[in-house]
């Protein structure tokens, strides 16, 4: 592993912790060379997952993509990093159970229903991308129903 700071090329794990429910290697590493330490994760590779458009399209899954949608939602809420990476594996290995294709619909509602338990403001922000609302009579229904 290269340091990030100096670009050595042979640094060393310093401690090892195993996370995410077994799921993922947390490692804290330093470099001999310029003494910087830094973090790195190590996640069991799964077979691709595809996702199936609404136009019917096919593209690869990428987390990175779905984790940048949730953070948006998540913005200046009470979320942690350790919560939002614990629900997407969770849901990940949902997915991929004798799967090799999944609608994007399912994505996003599986996501709705698991950042309404997280986070209710982060469930209406994502939900109203995800379900398009078309004016603010929907979204007060949505937000009626978490109050009711």
């Amino acid at each position: 592993m290269h340091c990030p700071r100096c670009k050595h090329s042979d640094t060393s794990v310093v401690d090892s912790r195993v996370g995410e429910d077994g799921r993922s290697v947390r490692r804290r590493r330093e470099c001999p060379k310029c003494e910087h330490r830094f973090t790195t994760f190590e996640r069991q590779e799964v077979a691709a997952l595809i996702v199936v458009k609404k136009d019917g399209t096919r593209e690869p899954y990428s987390r990175e993509k779905l984790e940048r949608g949730i953070w948006l939602a998540c913005s200046k809420r009470p979320v942690n990093d350790e919560k939002v990476s614990d629900m997407l594996s969770k849901l990940e290995e949902k997915w991929r159970e004798n799967q090799k294709e999944i609608a994007s619909s399912t994505i996003g509602r599986d996501v709705m229903k698991e950042l309404k338990k997280l986070d209710e403001i982060a469930y209406i922000r994502y939900a109203s991308v995800h379900r398009q609302f078309k004016d603010v009579e929907e979204l007060k229904e949505e937000v009626g129903k978490l109050l009711a």
